[in-house]
């Protein structure tokens, strides 16, 4: 028997212009965060986790969330489906990307929620490969997701995971991450 293991798709195309507009010396994926870049935390949660990875980060970047997408689904056609997944989220824990994996073997796409505020990532089952792939532009997939609600198709996934909605924009939210890690490290469980 096969394990159903969609790919996490980790999107670092961004330029990171608010992050340095802000007053931060580098770009947000790059700057340390218990002394390891932000991206790594990421990543590391992402081998924690078990599931394949692709890291989308060109030189130069992207034109936006959409183009990001675009590259890293296709990239990836073979996958089981995709858990899309910014690189500013560095305290979202491994059991959050095993949840949404695991409840993407029932829905179309997972969306989920901590607090009632939607997080990241959001899974996609290979059904979507095309209209991902064909994404472009700064929305992303907010426009596939609300379709497929409008169909029924979306299954909202509470969880206890105050990292999927903590991301890293500016050096303030950087300190808040700081003092949210050292007070209670994400769990790799």
């Amino acid at each position: 028997m096969t394990l159903f293991a969609p790919t996490v798709v980790v999107l670092a195309g961004g330029s990171g212009t608010r992050f340095r507009a802000c007053g931060g010396a580098s770009h947000k994926l790059d700057a340390l965060l218990a002394g390891k870049p932000v991206l790594q935390h990421v990543l590391d949660t992402v081998t924690a986790a078990g599931l394949p990875c692709h890291l989308v980060r060109p030189p130069g970047g992207t034109a936006g969330m959409g183009d990001s997408i675009a590259l890293g689904v296709s990239a990836t056609p073979n996958a089981q489906g995709w858990l899309i997944l910014p690189g500013d989220l560095p305290l979202i824990s491994s059991g959050t990307l095993r949840a949404v994996a695991q409840a993407l073997q029932e829905a179309p796409i997972v969306v989920p929620y901590y607090a009632e505020r939607r997080g990241h990532p959001v899974g996609f089952c290979r059904d979507y490969f095309a209209a991902l792939a064909a994404l472009k532009g700064d929305s992303g997939a907010a426009g596939l997701v609300q379709a497929a609600r409008d169909q029924g198709r979306v299954r909202d996934l509470a969880l206890e995971d105050a990292g999927i909605t903590c991301d890293v924009d500016t050096p303030a939210d950087l300190r808040r991450a700081a003092t949210l890690l050292k007070a209670n490290p994400p769990s790799q469980a």
